[in-house]
C-alpha cells in the first residue's frame, strides 16, 4: 500500500517530504567512532589546498597597503607564470553570500592570478571578523614588509573599527608604547596626506614623528608630488621647512592714497574723489620722482 502511494505522489508530481538540510559550513560531529572519522575528514579539508575561481573571491578586512605598484603586479604575474603559484592564499566563506569566498591574506597573488585568467590555489578556513583582522596582521607582519606609516594606517583603521588595544597589539605583534606611537602619526598625519605620500619605504618612525609634530593644520596634498613615495616625502619636509611669507601690510597716507606692502611688490592706490588730480600729477611726475631717488642712492 506504502509503494502504491508513493507511486501515486510521483506521478502526481507531489513533492518528496522536506529533509533537513546540513549545514556543509558547520559540520555536525557524532559521538564515537564515527565523530571521530567526521572531525578527521573536517581537519584534513581545513589543511588541504583548493582551487578556487578567482571571480568567486572577494575583498575582506582592512587595507594593508598605500601603494599599488603595476610594475610590482606585472613581476609577479611573470613570476607565476614561469613557476606557477608556490605559495596559497588564505580565503574564508564570504559571511554575506556563502557561494562566495573573502581574502584573508594574499590580495597580490590573486589580483595576479585574476589577471592571467588562472584559479588561485588557497586554504579555507572558518573564520569571524576579529579572527580575519588578526590573521592579516599577523601574516604582514611574519613577512615584515609593511612600512612604518602602512602599519600606522593598520592600526588606525583597528581602532576605528573598535578593536582594543590588545587586539591591536596582536595582530601587530607590537607592545602598547608602539601601538600608541602609530597612532599618534596616523592621528597627526591625515589620510589624505598618508595616500598621497604613499609606503614610504626608506622612511622611518622618527621622520614620520618629525613630519606629524610640525605638520600641524596644514595642507601639503598638493606638495606631495614625485615619482616614488619617498620623494614626495621628501618634498612634503621641505615644504614644511620653507618660510611662509610674511601676509600682506596696508599703510594709510595723506591724499586718500592706500599703501598695500608684501614681500614681491608694493601697490598704491589713490582715492580720486578726495584727492582729484593727483593721480594726474603723480604719473607725470613719476620719472622725476625716481630719477632724484637714484641720484641719492647713487651717491
Amino acid at each position: 500500500m506504502a509503494r502504491k502511494d508513493m507511486m501515486k505522489g510521483l506521478m502526481n508530481d507531489t513533492p518528496p517530504s522536506p529533509v533537513a538540510r546540513v549545514d556543509a559550513a558547520k559540520p555536525r560531529y557524532g559521538k564515537g567512532a564515527i565523530g571521530a572519522v567526521s572531525r578527521s575528514i573536517e581537519d584534513l579539508k581545513r589543511r588541504s589546498i583548493q582551487e578556487i575561481d578567482a571571480r568567486m573571491i572577494d575583498a575582506a578586512g582592512l587595507k594593508d597597503r598605500l601603494d599599488t605598484d603595476d610594475a610590482d603586479l606585472a613581476m609577479l604575474m611573470t613570476s607565476i607564470e614561469t613557476y606557477g603559484q608556490q605559495v596559497p592564499v588564505l580565503l574564508r566563506v564570504n559571511p554575506n553570500d556563502p557561494e562566495r569566498y573573502q581574502i584573508v591574506y594574499g590580495r597580490r597573488r590573486v589580483a595576479a592570478l585574476k589577471a592571467l585568467g588562472q584559479p588561485i590555489k588557497a586554504l579555507i578556513r572558518d573564520l569571524d571578523d576579529k579572527a580575519l583582522i588578526l590573521a592579516q596582521g599577523q601574516e604582514n607582519t611574519a613577512r615584515k614588509d609593511l612600512t612604518f606609516i602602512e602599519k600606522a594606517n593598520f592600526a588606525r583603521q583597528m581602532r576605528d573599527a573598535g578593536y582594543d588595544r590588545k587586539i591591536m597589539g596582536d595582530a601587530l605583534a607590537m607592545d602598547k608604547t608602539l601601538i600608541s606611537r602609530l597612532l599618534s602619526v596616523a592621528d597627526k598625519v591625515p589620510v589624505q596626506l598618508i595616500e598621497a605620500i604613499g609606503s614610504a619605504p626608506n622612511v622611518g618612525r622618527d621622520r614620520w614623528l618629525a613630519l606629524a609634530d610640525k605638520l600641524g593644520d596644514s595642507d601639503l596634498v598638493t606638495q606631495a608630488v614625485g615619482d616614488t613615495s619617498d620623494v614626495r616625502f621628501n618634498a612634503v619636509m621641505t615644504a614644511l621647512k620653507s618660510p611662509k611669507p610674511a601676509p600682506p601690510t596696508k599703510t594709510m597716507l595723506v591724499g586718500g592714497a592706500t599703501v598695500t606692502r608684501s614681500a614681491t611688490k608694493t601697490v598704491v592706490t589713490l582715492d580720486t574723489k578726495i584727492a582729484a588730480g593727483f593721480d594726474d600729477w603723480l604719473i607725470e611726475n613719476l620719472p622725476d620722482i625716481h630719477r632724484d631717488w637714484a641720484n641719492q642712492h647713487d651717491d
